[in-house]
């Protein structure tokens, strides 16, 4: 289950699409900005069956 969420660099500004993986459950992980190459702290929550309810971006740093 891949779905499409957009979020806004905390760098940047930018709005930058993630392809989330769903199927994974509740994650984070570091994902660079496509537009300004800095590191992105992405939080993904999911309910139990899968469905995306959410997704943060943070500086990495913070």
């Amino acid at each position: 289950m891949l779905e499409e969420a957009t979020v806004t660099c905390p760098y940047c500004g930018e709005p930058i699409t993630l392809l989330i993986d769903c199927s994974a459950g509740d994650q984070s992980y570091i994902e660079d900005c496509f537009v300004c190459c800095q590191p992105i702290a992405v939080s993904v929550e999911t309910d139990p069956d899968g469905a995306l309810l959410g997704v943060d971006a943070q500086p990495e740093n913070s």
